[in-house]
């Protein structure tokens, strides 16, 4: 009763789904011009509501198709990927991902239909939405061309420096590219690298305990990345610190290396950045 076939095509009636709208938290004022901005198409004659979404799309002159019930047609974008997901994930699955600009309408609507067929309380137990990355204030994107490609920043810089501009910004955070930031995480992935390089001596071990505990809290902390970037630095000065009074290291490089790959550092040898005067400032976002 969700679903209805107009002219070859099949709709979801938004309207029979009395929890749309649980997932984005978005005023019911908003879904409509939301949706108009993320690919909906409201003048289709075919649909009982503006806002009803295609689940099976009758095909046009030049387009793929394949055999259905209603005709030669295509899925719809929204039941592609709740489809495989359930294919290969189960009805019921633990963390869903994506763009926050998937967020509304497509995750709405793949949860809408999930839990409609499947009857499942849930379709996703987590959904977690990537924030946007700006440059020269615009958000990056295909249309507009303004992309920054990591495969172009690691011809200059170290896989772990291109990491550590990515964790300084959590997930949920909007941001901006700027290449004075790429500087700053070659400074502190090269920090990283010689902590774990450095000579102890015979000297009590360095205490790295109180990090392991803020390194976790910082994590548990809606995956705080920037906080837990903090935690490596502080135990990097911590280690060298250590190395100056001669105490045993070995214990404190093991815990860096450890957290650190948490976060996908290879502690290999970063790149030499320029530095002038002012990236010790920089840097201290980190400290």
């Amino acid at each position: 009763g969700a679903a209805y076939s107009a002219n070859g095509s099949v709709y979801y009636h938004v309207a029979a789904y009395a929890a749309f709208g649980e997932i984005s938290g978005l005023p019911q004022t908003q879904w409509l011009p939301t949706a108009n901005e993320r690919g909906n198409h409201p003048d289709d004659p075919n649909k009982r509501d503006p806002l009803d979404f295609v689940l099976w799309q009758a095909q046009a002159p030049g387009e793929p198709a394949w055999p259905s019930p209603w005709g030669a047609g295509r899925p719809g974008w929204h039941i592609e990927c709740s489809t495989m997901a359930s294919r290969y994930l189960g009805e019921e699955i633990d963390i869903h991902g994506g763009g926050a600009d998937l967020l509304f309408p497509h995750h709405e609507c793949e949860s809408a239909q999930a839990r409609t067929v499947s009857g499942k309380p849930l379709f996703a137990r987590y959904w977690l939405h990537t924030a946007m990355v700006r440059y020269q204030g615009e958000k990056m994107s295909k249309s507009l061309g303004n992309l920054v490609w990591a495969r172009d920043l690691m011809r200059a810089y170290s896989a772990d420096a291109v990491r550590a501009l990515v964790h300084n910004h959590p997930y949920y955070e909007t941001w901006n590219y700027d290449v004075g930031e790429m500087q700053v995480a070659v400074i502190l992935t090269k920090r990283l690298a010689d902590a774990t390089a450095l000579n102890g001596g015979g000297n009590a071990p360095v205490d790295c305990q109180q990090y392991i505990g803020q390194f976790e809290a910082a994590m548990d902390d809606n995956l705080n990345t920037r906080a837990a970037l903090g935690v490596l630095n502080a135990l990097a000065l911590e280690i060298e610190r250590g190395a100056k009074r001669k105490a045993s290291l070995t214990q404190a490089q093991a815990v860096l290396r450890q957290l650190a790959g948490i976060l996908g550092f290879t502690m290999g040898g970063a790149v030499e950045p320029r530095v002038t005067q002012g990236w010790n400032a920089h840097l201290a976002r980190f400290s």
